[in-house]
């Protein structure tokens, strides 16, 4: 069985750039993004990398940290990451897990048990070792995100869905299709017309059970 959301992550042991962590210590209290790749040097990634690494300051603005995963060793991510920062414009600041033998890869199911690295490998043999996590402070999976190698991942829409979480998780809303911060939110079903009045004030009733009104601050 995969892992899926609300489901905690597991706490492994794991080797990156910057050092080694359990991953449970590296979240911490704090929201994380895990993203993988299936290998280093290889151009979607490259492009990929300098993406979340010039978002450095969004991700502190949210209190988040970040991490990378691949199923390369650490000494090619120490090589891999001055090709990122010349592609990019900027340096990458957070760590990148060494994966070679896919304890992470598999545990978070992006691999099958049975996978194996074989000699002479392509980025196509880890393929599906292209996914984004999304964990809270809980040590729980909140949301994940899988592409094929030919699509590169969309970090502002990373960044949108982690203002999403934060804000429905913290403030007991959801949110509509394409919210973004300072637009209005879901009441949640759940919750009564004077229970929502006495909790969020004035509010839109759209459809019986589609209510709307102003983001909590």
């Amino acid at each position: 069985m995969g892992l899926r959301i609300n489901d905690e992550i597991p706490d492994l042991e794991v080797e990156t750039d910057q050092g080694r962590y359990g991953l449970h210590e590296f979240v911490g209290d704090k929201w994380t993004i895990l993203f993988s790749h299936p290998k280093d040097f290889t151009p979607v990634c490259t492009t990929e990398f300098g993406a979340v690494a010039r978002l450095s300051e969004e991700w502190k603005k949210r209190d988040t940290k970040v991490i990378g995963v691949s199923v390369d060793g650490v000494e090619d991510h120490k090589r891999w990451k001055k090709d990122i920062e010349k592609a990019g414009g900027a340096a990458p600041d957070f760590p990148i897990i060494g994966d070679e033998g896919l304890e992470v890869s598999k545990a978070f199911d992006m691999l099958p048990a049975e996978a194996h690295l074989p000699e002479g490998r392509t980025p196509a043999d880890s393929a599906t070792v292209r996914a984004v996590f999304i964990i809270g402070p809980d040590k729980q999976l909140k949301l994940s995100m899988t592409y094929p190698m030919t699509v590169g991942r969309n970090f502002a829409e990373v960044l949108r869905a982690l203002d999403a979480l934060q804000m429905s998780t913290g403030k007991g809303v959801a949110t509509p299709a394409d919210w973004q911060v300072g637009q209005d939110v879901v009441i949640p079903a759940t919750l009564s017309d004077e229970d929502a009045r006495a909790k969020f004030g004035e509010f839109e009733t759209v459809l019986p059970y589609l209510r709307m009104t102003k983001a909590p601050q």
